[in-house]
């Protein structure tokens, strides 16, 4: 049994120094590997929890971020993809994104009943910490601008409501440099919960497999308010939009007008990501993206806002 598992645990290693960092564990999986590694290793100074989050922490993207369909052709093209990866994805509940019909009637109608699915999707609402809101988009429905943030924090899911933290004061103060107030600008994010650390202990990214099953209820929002354009904030908000493979660091993108759903899209730093970094450079990298979104829309800019400063 140690040497079965210890090759196993090899094998994910030395997928994970390919570059991939999450996973989805079932918690059917998870329970099976910390039986397991109890079983070999005694040692009270290792938990079988962190070891079985460490083992399971790669799967390839390519099959990770697969679609039902897709995983089904790699396992006709490749059929050593090793049993591990295929009882992960078999299991998943994420595999089946879920089907969004907006009823008719106006913007309003329309998107309470979609935030009403939200609200009752059970994938959504078993994959939020204990005590949490599902999370859902604010702001005008006819909004020219769409923030689409990573996933809700803490503070985000007690009030319901995206932004509202440290980040999310921040972002507000952007917003109203630019001229507009926070009600007058749309806000979502790609994800309608917080993805924890296997450990539970901690926020996560999330996995490209979570993003594309909430991608569908993004999709609708967008759909509902039209905007003229989206601000991607961050990495997996970036990725989420664009797809997994649509560049390596957002650097690459950042600043750059691409394209969702035929509306064009500008990559740009997290408000998180400019608590944390006290660059110069990169927070007045934020603004000039934040002006070409001002030039975008049409927008009348002051020498006051071209000299901003955040």
């Amino acid at each position: 049994m140690k040497e079965s598992l210890n090759a196993v645990i090899d094998e994910l290693k030395a997928l994970r120094k390919g570059g991939t960092d999450h996973v989805y564990v079932s918690d059917e999986a998870m329970r099976g590997l910390q039986a397991s590694l109890a079983s070999v290793n005694a040692s009270p100074a290792i938990d079988p929890k962190e070891e079985a989050a460490r083992a399971l922490a790669a799967i390839p993207d390519r099959i990770r971020s697969a679609s039902p369909e897709e995983f089904d052709q790699i396992l006709k093209d490749d059929p050593v993809v090793p049993t591990t990866h295929k009882s992960l994805l078999s299991t998943s509940p994420f595999r089946t994104p879920p089907v969004v019909t907006l009823p008719e009637g106006d913007k309003r109608t329309r998107w309470e009943a979609l935030k009403s699915q939200v609200f009752e999707c059970p994938v959504c609402i078993k994959h939020s910490p204990e005590r949490a809101q599902v999370a859902f988009g604010f702001g005008d429905l006819d909004a020219d601008i769409f923030f689409c943030g990573e996933g809700p924090g803490e503070e985000e899911e007690q009030k319901g409501e995206p932004f509202v933290g440290d980040a999310g004061q921040l972002l507000t103060k952007m917003i109203k440099a630019m001229g507009f107030d926070r009600e007058q600008v749309y806000l979502s994010n790609i994800m309608n919960w917080r993805s924890l650390s296997p450990t539970g202990d901690g926020k996560r990214s999330p996995t490209i497999e979570e993003m594309k099953f909430c991608l569908p209820y993004l999709k609708a929002q967008v759909e509902i308010v039209k905007p003229k354009l989206i601000v991607a904030l961050g990495v997996s908000a970036s990725k989420g939009l664009l797809g997994a493979e649509a560049f390596r660091s957002l650097r690459e993108i950042k600043g750059t007008w691409l394209d969702f759903e035929g509306i064009p899209v500008l990559p740009t730093y997290h408000p998180s990501y400019l608590l944390r970094n006290d660059s110069k450079r990169d927070k007045r990298g934020a603004w000039e993206d934040l002006l070409k979104v001002m030039e975008r829309c049409e927008v009348l800019i002051s020498e006051k806002q071209r000299g901003f400063f955040l």
